[in-house]
């Protein structure tokens, strides 16, 4: 796999504060110039390293909540396993894994009716599938646009936050919440190209400016669409990603969730229905910093009782995006990543 030099590191940094930040401003939080910050995030993309794209509503991006799904896989078919999942409709996540699970998934069909066939019917009789177990996501304390590389000064994150407010959600988004259709098509272009300008949308669009401009502000105040930067976290130097299960004192639930979302390896932190209350998804440097979290900071959370570790060992599919080693999947001729009509 590819590693980021500093000054790439930098930039990963910047955009992970103000994803839709122009690049001169990128430049100036950075110390470099403009077309400097403009090749390097060209090459990250052409490299197919990293992309930018808009992290979609769960009312948006799907009806209902996403399932966590744990896998068991014949022996030596937990890669082949996971492979077939990530062509499933609605998997949103797929990870070849070590320690409780052999392969782990997250789903979020496009209608609820699909829900029932995908986990009693799709997954289980996929070949190679041994048995699976599925836990409904109830909410999420943290998703993983949330998560920074810590490298700017604070100075640097003042500059860039200030302009990521812009963006910011200013209200709670809700599924019933009609959209037109300009605001669909404009949010397939969000999710696709989370740095797309009210004036990129005007022209694919063909709507005026100012429409263009007040219909992308409202998708990002309203939460719909969360721009973030999309990329491999050993490519940032955390080698271990693990997903954690754990069982809680049912009156510790909300205070567990609440105190592992502030976590600086949480990525994505959500409370479930099923056997495992709480469910951590984090990235960390080495053993010693999976060991350290596992052993003391577990271990000061009032109301953990047990947690069972999946180690991801390759990622095939994130946020519905496909990975070939590593490196973003190249997108097919004639279509859109990200693309979900309700």
């Amino acid at each position: 796999m590819s590693f980021l030099d500093d000054d790439d590191l930098d930039l990963v940094a910047a955009l992970q504060h103000a994803p839709r930040a122009p690049l001169s401003l990128l430049a100036e939080a950075l110390g470099v110039s403009a077309s400097t910050v403009g090749r390097r995030l060209a090459r990250l993309e052409s490299e197919r390293l990293l992309r930018v794209i808009g992290q979609l509503d769960w009312s948006v991006s799907g009806e209902g909540h996403p399932w966590h799904v744990w896998v068991t896989a014949e022996p030596g078919g937990a890669p082949e396993v996971a492979r077939r999942l990530a062509e499933l409709p609605g998997t949103t996540l797929v990870a070849v894994t070590a320690g409780t699970t052999d392969v782990y998934c997250s789903v979020l069909p496009e209608h609820r009716a699909d829900v029932r066939d995908l986990l009693t019917r799709s997954i289980p009789a996929t070949p190679g599938v041994r048995s699976a177990r599925s836990e409904l996501v109830l909410s999420a304390t943290t998703k993983s646009d949330a998560w920074r590389l810590p490298r700017l000064a604070d100075d640097q994150v003042d500059r860039l936050t200030a302009r990521a407010a812009q963006d910011a959600p200013t209200s709670a988004s809700t599924a019933s919440d009609p959209l037109t259709d300009d605001e669909l098509r404009a949010l397939r272009l969000l999710a696709v190209d989370g740095r797309t300008t009210a004036a990129q949308v005007s022209r694919r669009l063909a709507i005026g400016r100012s429409t263009a401009y007040r219909l992308t502000q409202s998708l990002l105040q309203r939460g719909l669409v969360r721009p973030r930067v999309e990329i491999e976290p050993a490519l940032l130097g955390y080698a271990l990603e693990a997903v954690v299960a754990l069982t809680v004192a049912p009156g510790a639930i909300r205070d567990v969730a609440a105190a592992l979302s502030t976590h600086p390896s949480a990525r994505y932190v959500s409370t479930t229905a099923g056997h495992s209350c709480v469910v951590h998804q984090g990235v960390f440097r080495d053993e010693r910093g999976l060991a350290d979290f596992l052993t003391h900071d577990l271990a000061e959370l009032p109301g953990v009782t047990s947690f069972d570790v999946s180690i991801v060992l390759e990622a095939l599919r994130r946020h519905w995006l496909d990975r070939e080693a590593g490196r973003l999947a190249a997108a097919a001729p004639g279509t859109h990543d990200g693309d979900r009509d309700r």
